[in-house]
């Protein structure tokens, strides 16, 4: 699935990047452009501007730029397709799409697109059981039990599954839903799995069902909470895993909170779905709840997205032990901040919140303890210090989660902390480390997100980046060159060939705004900041001298190579006279190009 190219034109023209970024937060006019803090990074002085001109932002401070399609990918954090149906939504326009003709393609498709409606159809159904069936009344008054009054279950369309068979398989069918479709979203089960044919009954039975959406909103699954801890079966059931539904890589409530994980750069991690709406509710908005309690290394990374910091919030009880601790590995291999929150006992988040008010609460998160700290106290605690097995089965315990850290500075604070405390040298704890946080660490891994330099453009190329953007004249000169070949042997070149490639007109923003939805981030940055920068009036006058300037030092280049190699030993007299005769003609082409002065080609 693509989403054609004239659509994502006509969705970049139609949605004004000023209009748009100043529905997020204000914007303060800065003569022919607007300013504000940046939202991508703290500051106390305004550096992030927005060219209503070129239709793009970049901030002189981080460096963060590109297009109103950027925008909404970064400060949203969604991927490119949901940010162009986002803006299409926004201002009306129909999303049309590029698919391939596969059949299966198709199939698969549609099957999604029924699934996604029957997940949002169903949500609306166990919402109205739930505000307006008298059968409903004993889950309204176990809500309210709980501080969930109608406009909290309105805001996240909670619901109730009634206590019957096929009741929710009876509405289905008057809606329309065959029983494969029913079978496929995981809303009914087979009473015998070894029979496709055979008998089926409702999933959620007698339950408060908790809609669970992707992160931009989709209904997905359901969780089903029983009415009563007594109650037989499990105090919570979920949706199986489905074609839209993988449980280890959702987070709870992410749709909602998002905004504020971002703003905090810190995600207090709870354990069920009443705990998080209790929380969001009160005010503690950057709160996440995964879907099995303990995180998974794909729920670790999507968090990784929004925030450098966790603090783990689980139940006071020997579960949220073992879920704190299944959490680490994960959390750490992403290389997040972990801390943890030690609930009262007999309490949880929700009870402690309603209880006692969000700045108490906000309290004990910020005095939260890191990971190492809590877990040396508990297992010191825990161990028999006299005992030698214990002590040196604690420190394998604590060398397997330390392990994971991948940061070398912080991994050798921890070390230090936790062999100073059991009484371990630091070389002999060292080699308890398993050889898992080893290979974590040592394995291959993007230069760009580990902080490797990335080659960037020199500064003449920059300008003819900037030339062949902004000015038509400019770049119709460049592209009269045979650029691709000369080129591919100027380092840094990349990008400039990608802007000569493309096919836009420097005067319209809305096809300037379409070529870069194709570029990486760090090439969008660099676009939206030459899109800001003063372009000379002599443009083509520039253009032409930078060109030439740009082909002199290629030609150097060339010139210095050729000399080096015929001078190393061992070359045969026929790669001497090949190089004899490549010198002179880099010497001839040399003076044939006029000098160039860069200063000269600005000033006109």
């Amino acid at each position: 699935m693509a989403i054609a190219p004239e659509t994502i034109e006509q969705v970049a023209a139609a949605n004004d990047i000023v209009e748009v970024i100043g529905t997020y937060f204000p914007l303060k006019r800065a003569g022919t452009s607007f300013k504000a803090l940046c939202p991508f990074h703290q500051e106390k002085t305004p550096s992030f501007n927005v060219s209503a001109q070129r239709q793009s932002f970049h901030c002189f401070g981080c460096g963060a730029g590109g297009s109103v399609f950027r925008f909404v990918m970064d400060y949203e954090h969604l991927d490119f397709p949901a940010a162009v149906r986002k803006l299409a939504t926004r201002v009306g326009i129909v999303i049309i799409e590029e698919r391939t003709f596969k059949a299966s393609d198709d199939r698969q498709h549609e099957a999604r697109q029924t699934l996604l409606k029957l997940h949002a159809e169903a949500a609306e159904w166990f919402h109205r059981n739930l505000t307006k069936k008298p059968f409903a009344s004993g889950a309204r008054d176990y809500l309210k039990n709980r501080g969930i009054d109608s406009r909290i279950a309105q805001s996240w369309q909670l619901g109730y599954a009634p206590e019957s068979w096929d009741a929710f398989i009876n509405w289905a069918g008057v809606e329309g839903y065959c029983r494969p479709e029913l079978v496929l979203s995981g809303l009914v089960k087979l009473r015998d799995e070894e029979r496709p044919d055979g008998d089926i009954y409702d999933r959620f039975r007698d339950r408060i069902m908790f809609p669970i959406r992707n992160d931009v909103g989709e209904v997905i699954a359901f969780s089903g909470r029983a009415l009563s801890n007594e109650a037989t079966g499990a105090k919570y059931i979920n949706s199986p895993e489905t074609p839209l539904f993988r449980k280890g890589a959702i987070l709870f409530g992410l749709d909602k909170t998002k905004r504020a994980l971002i703003d905090a750069n810190c995600a207090i991690v709870c354990e069920g779905q009443l705990d998080l709406i209790s929380l969001f509710e009160a005010g503690v908005t950057n709160v996440v709840a995964p879907q099995g309690t303990a995180f998974t290394e794909a729920q670790a990374r999507v968090l990784k997205r929004f925030v450098s910091e966790v603090v783990l919030c689980f139940d006071a009880d020997a579960a949220g032990d073992k879920a704190t601790e299944r959490s680490l590995d994960a959390l750490l291999q992403n290389d997040l901040i972990v801390r943890v929150a030690v609930m009262p006992v007999g309490e949880d988040p929700d009870s402690l919140v309603r209880r006692e008010g969000k700045e108490p609460f906000l309290q004990r998160i910020a005095e939260a303890r890191d990971f190492f700290d809590h877990r040396l106290e508990r297992g010191m605690a825990a161990t028999d210090q006299r005992s030698l097995g214990a002590k040196i089965q604690l420190a394998r315990d604590l060398a397997a989660s330390v392990s994971h850290i991948r940061d070398r500075l912080i991994r050798s604070q921890v070390v230090s902390k936790v062999a100073a405390r059991i009484g371990v040298p630091v070389a002999e704890f060292e080699q308890l480390l398993t050889t898992t946080g080893d290979r974590a660490q040592g394995g291959s891994r993007d230069p760009a997100a580990a902080g490797a330099p990335v080659e960037t453009a020199s500064h003449d190329v920059a300008l003819l980046c900037l030339l062949a953007l902004r000015d038509a004249d400019a770049r119709s000169f460049l592209l009269a060159q045979d650029w691709q070949t000369i080129l591919s042997e100027v380092p840094g070149s990349e990008l400039l060939c990608k802007i000569l490639a493309a096919d836009f007109t420097p005067d319209d923003p809305a096809s300037v705004t379409a070529f870069m939805a194709g570029l990486t981030s760090r090439e969008e940055a660099s676009v939206a900041s030459w899109l800001i920068q003063r372009v000379p009036g002599n443009a083509r006058h520039v253009v032409e001298g930078w060109w030439i300037g740009l082909r002199r030092a290629t030609l150097r280049r060339e010139l210095r190579s050729a000399e080096a190699r015929i001078r190393l030993p061992g070359i045969t007299t026929g790669e001497t006279v090949a190089l004899q005769k490549q010198i002179l003609d880099l010497q001839v082409q040399l003076r044939e190009l006029p000098e160039f002065s860069p200063a000269r080609a600005l000033d006109g």
